[in-house]
């Protein structure tokens, strides 16, 4: 039997022809397995697999326990200052430090978790340190003065190293407790499709209001005549037993939440695997046997070489990674970045004006009480009362906040990003405004719900931008040059330091206003001033992606 060519070209096809399409079809899928690893940034935007709502709220849990531990500290942390003998013009240096070093390190940290080559993940060892570091703090000023009264006898000696241990504690605490959102936040964006970065963002704050409302709760309890309190002999043992297991217990569920990929095997293998376009081609069967074989000789070649010069490039990108460059990468970042970070300044301004100052004001100004008054006379129980009502206050935004989260779902479809926005710093700014002018107890309690509206927006609305502006630079496969030392970890550590500022010209400058004035109200009136002021640039410069993209 004679074959003839056209039998070889029938509809078996040619043997040579189903060998390459066979190995264009394992090329393909090797390309689209390379691509899914890679998790999207190096190669395009690919997003990843919808994630459970339960994994997400695991994620969302590491907000609640830190939450938990602020509330805590809120309650505590002056009369723990207080009970060791800390000096007034101490007060403000204890408030300064954490938010300057966080501002220093904060985009350091942000940037040096993007090129983290851990085979844990980028994110998750960072987020770990710096739950250490709460636990530290935390241990340190509920627990210092024990443990100083323990080990030392000399009375002034004594004081002396309870002030330092408390201090430290605080400071140590604060820094990792405001540094460790950016870490959390940059874990979802990484590992999160865009709806479930949004879905991620509502649970975060969700989980952060029930968190705070919980330590205030537990805050508010006596548990000097409990079987717990008795037992540890102290309010302070029994918070940080309560704080520290129910953090640990959160931290542990969130490392455990969403696995990450790791760095090294992703940039440097599917970066160059990916380089090599498919070598086979159609032809005659000499020219494809050829060229097979030389392709899959320079392959091999090709390969070796673009491997060592990606290594050796990956290696200087990382040492080039110099404070030097990352400042010059934030100040030279796009302007709607620069425009969103000015915003979050002035929300979270606002918010810290009232906010750290805002059982004070209810003692002095809504229940006429003075601090100043001995401890035992009729005004100085009047401003005790006020403070506790404050923390009822408190207690009010923090619920208010974890339903206002849901609230936003509902929404967004009909006022978009922008008009979250626009809400959060109108309501607030409205609502402070009022308290201010009309100091009475039931419509200032009233008015704290407005307060949660607030928190929740500066918890999501500004990730959700960073999200989308990063959604829409992969989609248009912006240049690597342009942003080559940015990614969502220095991203969100740049958001995260506008946290920080906004603390050091709330310590430095409410100081000034209080003394100016003669009265603690001007503090409620800047928050509402500042807040309206901040709903003005919300408006007007800051960029939202569904506009520019309708």
């Amino acid at each position: 039997m004679t074959l003839t060519k056209q039998d070889l070209d029938g509809p078996l096809g040619r043997p040579c022809e189903l060998d390459i399409a066979g190995m264009e079809h394992s090329n393909e899928k090797e390309e689209t397995m390379l691509q899914s690893l890679a998790g999207g940034e190096t190669f395009g935007p690919v997003e990843s697999s919808k994630k459970p709502t339960g994994r997400l709220i695991m994620h969302s849990m590491a907000m609640f326990g830190r939450e938990f531990c602020y509330a805590v500290e809120a309650a505590f942390v002056t009369p723990v200052l207080l009970s060791v003998g800390l000096p007034k013009n101490l007060y403000s240096l204890v408030w300064l430090i954490s938010p300057i070093l966080g501002f220093v390190l904060q985009p350091v940290v942000g940037s040096a978790s993007d090129h983290c080559t851990s085979g844990w993940g980028k994110r998750r060892p960072y987020i770990l340190g710096l739950g250490v570091l709460m636990l530290v703090g935390m241990t340190l000023y509920l627990n210092g003065d024990t443990v100083v009264s323990a080990l030392v006898v000399d009375r002034g000696t004594k004081k002396t190293w309870a002030i330092v241990i408390t201090m430290l504690g605080v400071v140590l605490f604060d820094f990792a407790a405001d540094f460790i959102d950016g870490p959390i936040k940059a874990y979802l964006f990484d590992v999160c499709s865009h709806e479930d970065k949004e879905k991620g963002l509502h649970y975060h704050a969700l989980l952060t209001g029930l968190g705070g409302a919980l330590g205030y709760l537990t805050g508010a309890i006596d548990w000097g005549h409990t079987v717990l309190g008795k037992y540890l002999r102290s309010e302070f043992q029994v918070m940080y037993f309560y704080a520290a297991l129910v953090f640990l217990i959160c931290l542990t569920v969130h490392l455990c939440s969403i696995p990450e990929t790791s760095l090294p095997n992703i940039k440097v293998e599917s970066k160059v695997l990916l380089t090599v376009a498919n070598p086979y081609q159609y032809g005659s069967i000499e020219k494809v046997t050829n060229g097979y074989f030389k392709s899959g000789y320079n392959e091999i070649q090709l390969l070796s070489q673009q491997r060592k010069s990606t290594e050796k490039e990956s290696i200087q990108v990382q040492r080039q990674m110099t404070l030097k460059s990352l400042l010059k990468a934030l100040l030279n970042m796009p302007s709607h970045y620069r425009c969103l970070c000015v915003s979050h300044l002035m929300g979270w301004t606002a918010f810290l004006s009232n906010m750290l100052f805002f059982t004070d004001f209810m003692g002095q100004i809504v229940f006429n009480g003075d601090p100043y008054a001995p401890h035992n006379s009729t005004a100085y129980m009047t401003y005790e009362r006020g403070v506790e009502i404050g923390c009822w206050g408190m207690c009010i935004n923090a619920i208010s906040s974890s339903l206002y989260s849901y609230l936003q779902k509902a929404l967004l479809p009909y006022i978009g990003l922008k008009g979250l926005y626009f809400i959060g710093y109108l309501l607030f700014g409205l609502g402070t405004g009022f308290i201010g002018l009309f100091p009475r107890v039931y419509s200032t309690l009233a008015l704290c719900s407005l307060f949660g509206v607030m928190s929740s927006t500066l918890y999501t609305i500004p990730f959700n931008l960073i999200a989308e502006y990063h959604r829409e630079e992969e989609n248009q496969k912006r240049g690597a040059d342009e942003d080559h030392n940015r990614g969502k970890g220095i991203d969100c550590a740049a958001l995260t330091c506008m946290v920080q500022l906004a603390q050091i010209i709330v310590g430095v400058g409410l100081g000034f206003l209080v003394s100016a004035a003669g009265s603690v109200v001007v503090i409620v009136i800047s928050a509402s001033a500042i807040a309206l002021l901040g709903c003005c640039f919300v408006a007007f410069f800051v960029r939202f992606v569904e506009e520019s993209n309708k």
